[in-house]
């Protein structure tokens, strides 16, 4: 029978460049997904050629790997990972979770060569619908947290497409540890934050990670712009860098009323077809 695998994109609300370091984060999984159907044949791989070099790659059997997603790509909501979510889920449906983002993190490092921690795999499959995930990365501890209601979400598209494999990924290594210690105390402080106090967090969260070296000027232009917009509360670059989505923190829905919306969702899901 056929296999159906649904992977959600992520939102990470606070706590970026953290993962690889032991850091905290404060992700919730988002309603445009990715869809991995899987049927089995009798022999040879039929699909996208990196599709199918994903599924040898983690001992998948003959099969047509048909992938649908309606999740931007290269705009900092983890495409990449949601497709390796998906292989990792197609190929052992009832595997541990963190077995299931550990296999996905490997397919990205090797297949894709994207040297990712594992922030955007935890968010995916840990995901519990109206609540963000706080996630310590030193033992992998997760904790729930309900989304507040003042909390009004909206994405930004930069215009600025990137592949993170494809960058020289320099970040200012003198900085790295005072970023990674206030983005934690800044995950803290996000928890039982309301929205002005969560909105400064992320102004202060995107000027560290400018500091970083991860930012571009056309970028901190932009932030710069949203975060002096009536009725935006504070906005930061999002995801690995470079460009892609920014999040803003809005007063309300009638704010940016162009851009995109955001709202919570659940962690993948998998079926047998018939």
């Amino acid at each position: 029978m056929p296999r159906h695998v649904i992977v959600p994109s992520r939102i990470n609300i606070i706590g970026e460049h953290t993962d690889y370091a032991g850091g905290l984060a404060l992700p919730f999984a988002t309603e445009t997904y990715l869809e991995l159907t899987i049927t089995r044949l009798d022999e040879g791989f039929v699909g996208e050629q990196e599709v199918v070099e994903m599924w040898q790659f983690v001992g998948g059997y003959p099969a047509e790997l048909t992938v649908r997603s309606n999740i931007p790509m290269g705009k900092g909501m983890s495409s990449s990972a949601a497709l390796c979510v998906a292989i990792a889920v197609g190929v052992n449906p009832t595997g541990d979770k963190l077995a299931i983002c550990r296999q996905a993190q490997r397919i990205e490092h090797q297949i894709l060569g994207t040297e990712c921690g594992l922030l955007d795999q935890m968010a995916m499959v840990f995901a519990k619908q109206n609540y963000a995930t706080l996630i310590n990365f030193s033992n992998h501890a997760i904790d729930y947290i309900p989304i507040d209601e003042s909390w009004i979400f909206k994405l930004v598209d930069s215009g600025i497409h990137r592949n993170l494999s494809e960058i020289n990924y320099q970040p200012n290594t003198d900085y790295s540890t005072e970023h990674i210690n206030s983005e934690n105390r800044r995950v803290k402080a996000a928890i039982n934050a309301k929205a002005k106090e969560l909105g400064k967090l992320l102004n202060e969260s995107h000027d560290s990670l400018r500091q970083l070296g991860v930012s571009l000027t056309e970028i901190d232009h932009l932030v710069r712009t949203l975060q002096s917009t009536k009725g935006v509360l504070g906005a930061r670059m999002m995801g690995g860098g470079y460009g892609g989505m920014i999040l803003v923190l809005v007063e309300n829905q009638d704010i940016l009323p162009n851009a995109i919306s955001v709202s919570s969702s659940g962690p993948f899901s998998f079926e047998e077809l018939a």
